[in-house]
């Protein structure tokens, strides 16, 4: 995304503070919320918002929560998020967020308070060496000493955050360079002159990966979160050329929705708790084309053993990440919308061939792996099962103007496996770094930027707690979030682990003295349910959706269940460990009225 050219302010105007400054480029740069939280360092400019009608402030209750919501609103919109909080804690309590956007290429521009410049490296107080501290959890930071030099560092900021491969920026403001004046100026070209990323693909690559493909008996396409920060076109282009060459399509954690899982060639998430035929396909192919992923260690197992008998095509807008873990045969640095419509325009020209006959084979091995239903489970009459929960869920919710956010752990998981995404930008979950706590937060800036929508962040009762604060922030900015805790007592990633690799030794992991998380959410001024049979689960999630204003349901599941595949930590993507209705060689299911599956 880039930002659009703005008509500069002439350099004679009127001199403004740097408070005023930051609000008029913030502004400029189309920004219309910001997630934050006050503190001393930054009081000019919460002076100059308190001006500002046209800035809507939404005010968490911890500088995570903020990084969190930023997320959300912009993984949801495609738009930067805006974080604004003060220094020393303030910054520090936001690390954990700018994190999370660093590792999923989340665009957004981070604003810190300072100590004013004089008392900079004198310890004052709540002094922090924030450009220190983020400088390798930034995509780029920097410190603004002079109020002249303020305007042209956000005007970059956002052009950096979003241009590229995105990411965070911060701008660290100290409390004089607020006070100061200077003269504004807006957005330009030159402050996209220092950095402008390739996003136009080699023609000749393109051609050489088209030949490629098209001499594949058994082709994959290997998407990720890439094609989603593209845009939606990317997603488009990705499914007509995936449709005109009759490939299978795969998908990272991070790249769900942008090919539709109704698709008949779509074969589910792949990696550690993938599903058997896309891990499967994965290693056996013969051409696999990678679109905006980087070979993620929960994706490739053991590099070594990663599909060790394809050719790779890699395309990626950022020129760091071709090579870095799997080499390519042919490596593309460039946008993935662009390259993809590049391939979809160069295929259509080629002469016409029988490519469906050349791949059928290849189809059937692939319908035999998906005959071991891998997401298979054993019902239960009198226990909601964790996967029986989120496919209610999804039954009950398909159709609808759906966003989903996720906790960290098992539930995550089970989200991703039985939750059917058709378009980009619907799925926000914390990939790369993991972040318990995400959810909640982020389906708050999800919600307020799509007010109308069904908003659900799926969670565990562990994950949840990280930052069930926010709920208040719900209550207040009157977000109808929804949070559908799967209650199994454990820390239940943790749990499992230690079953499978640690000899059955739970150490910690088991959650005690748990909160009534419905007079917890009573207690916020939210709605609080709770459901522990799976013949109420269906009336539950209804009451969940129906009921206005934030709602936390509180669903018992079954406290021991395992997540699966599961490929263990240092084994290859196919050598993967299956539940027991999967393994078993004779299985058969059959679905009853109510949506359960039965053996």
């Amino acid at each position: 995304m880039h930002l659009a050219p703005l008509t500069k302010t002439d350099a004679a105007a009127p001199p403004i503070t740097g408070a005023e400054i930051v609000v008029r480029a913030l502004l400029d740069a189309g920004v219309d919320t910001v997630f934050g939280y006050p503190g001393g360092a930054v009081l000019p400019i919460y002076d100059a918002l308190f001006h500002e009608p046209r800035l809507r402030h939404v005010l968490v209750r911890h500088e995570q929560g903020a990084t969190h919501a930023a997320e959300g609103y912009a993984r949801s919109t495609g738009k930067p998020g805006v974080v604004l909080v003060t220094s020393g804690p303030g910054a520090t309590n936001a690390v954990t967020g700018i994190v999370d956007a660093l590792m999923d290429s989340i665009p957004m521009v981070v604003l810190t308070g300072q100590v004013p410049t004089h008392l900079i490296g004198s310890d004052a107080f709540q002094e922090c060496d924030t450009v220190g501290i983020t400088r390798s959890c930034t995509k780029h930071n920097m410190l603004v000493r002079r109020t002249e030099d303020l305007a042209p560092a956000l005007h970059e900021a956002f052009h950096i955050a979003t241009s590229g491969r995105p990411g965070p920026v911060l701008v660290d403001i100290p409390k004089d360079v607020q006070f100061g004046q200077a003269s504004y100026a807006g957005p330009s070209a030159d402050h996209g002159r220092r950095y402008r990323p390739r996003v136009e693909p080699d023609r000749a690559a393109i051609i050489r990966a088209v030949e490629l493909i098209a001499a594949a008996e058994r082709p994959v396409f290997y998407t990720g979160g890439g094609v989603i920060n593209a845009g939606p076109d990317a997603a488009q282009a990705l499914t007509a050329l995936a449709r005109a060459v009759g490939a299978p399509v795969t998908s990272t954690l991070m790249g769900l929705g942008a090919f539709p899982a109704s698709d008949p060639q779509w074969l589910g998430m792949l990696g550690m708790h993938g599903s058997y035929e896309a891990n499967h396909a994965m290693h056996d192919c013969d051409v696999m084309v990678c679109v905006g992923a980087r070979f993620d260690d929960r994706v490739t197992g053991r590099v070594d053993a990663f599909s060790p008998g394809s050719k790779k095509i890699h395309i990626d807008i950022d020129p760091s990440s071709i090579g870095k873990i799997v080499p390519a045969e042919i490596g593309i640095v460039a946008d993935a919308g662009r390259a993809l419509q590049a391939m979809l325009e160069v295929w259509r020209a080629r002469p016409r061939c029988n490519q469906a006959a050349q791949i059928a084979d290849w189809w059937k091995r692939i319908d035999g792996w998906r005959a071991r239903r891998c997401f298979s489970y054993a019902p239960s009459a009198d226990r909601i099962k964790p996967q029986y929960a989120i496919e209610r869920l999804e039954a009950l919710t398909r159709g609808r103007d759906r966003y989903i956010t996720t906790e960290v752990g098992q539930h995550q998981m089970w989200a991703a496996q039985f939750l059917r995404f058709d378009e980009p930008n619907r799925w926000m979950t914390s990939g790369g770094l993991g972040t318990m706590g995400y959810g909640l937060p982020a389906a708050i800036g999800v919600q307020l930027a799509h007010p109308d929508a069904l908003v659900i962040d799926v969670a565990g009762e562990a994950s949840i707690q990280m930052c069930i604060q926010e709920l208040s922030t719900a209550v207040q900015y009157r977000a109808p979030v929804k949070v559908m805790i799967l209650n199994n007592e454990w820390m239940g990633m943790v749990r499992q682990w230690q079953q499978l690799l640690h000899g059955e030794r739970y150490a910690h992991s088991y959650s005690e003295s748990l909160p009534d998380f419905v007079k917890l959410a009573e207690a916020y001024g939210a709605t609080g349910l709770r459901v522990d049979h799976p013949d109420a689960l269906d009336a539950a999630i209804r009451a969940m959706i129906d009921t206005p204003g934030p709602v936390l349901l509180d669903c018992r599941v079954v406290k021991d269940e395992n997540c699966f595949p599961m490929i263990p930590s240092g084994r290859a993507h196919n050598d993967m460990l299956l539940g027991d209705v999967a393994a078993a060689e004779d299985i058969g299911t059959v679905i009853d009225d109510a949506g359960r599956r039965l053996v």
